[in-house]
């Protein structure tokens, strides 16, 4: 349980023991009397499990599959070695038919350690005109 979980849980446990009100409980937590008495029933009925978020380890329906994480590196490394981010997606877009945005190839990669190959100079400063021979012969 998450520290903000096990503060509910305090917090509950007091309103069903009769030390504290629901409407001083749902100042205390943040939230409504009408929400407290909703965890209060969820917390009878399933016990400090009803506290946990019911998405708790479960994967989310937009998550890149393993076989396609691993399809991506094992490709990356071997047939695509030097290529950048952006040209890696586009290559596997078209040949490999796997149609992935530049952001998830490069978060995939970053995972693998694999960094893109693009070498990035450092940004020069101003360059500085040659000075005239005599003042005022820029006017």
């Amino acid at each position: 349980m998450t520290a903000q979980e096990q503060a509910r849980l305090q917090v509950l446990n007091a309103v069903v023991t009769k030390q504290w009100a629901a409407s001083q409980a749902a100042e205390v937590l943040g939230v409504s009397e009408r929400h407290v008495w909703r965890l209060l029933a969820a917390y009878r009925k399933e016990g400090a499990a009803a506290l946990a978020h019911g998405n708790r380890g479960r994967i989310p329906a937009n998550a890149t599959p393993d076989a396609m994480r691993q399809l991506v590196v094992a490709l990356a490394r071997e047939r695509y070695r030097g290529i950048n981010h952006t040209h890696l997606s586009e290559l596997l877009a078209e040949r490999e038919g796997v149609a992935l945005s530049r952001s998830t190839v490069r978060r995939l990669l970053a995972g693998a350690g694999l960094p893109s190959p693009r070498f990035r100079r450092p940004p020069r400063h101003r360059t500085r005109r040659q000075r005239m021979p005599q003042e005022g012969m820029l006017l």
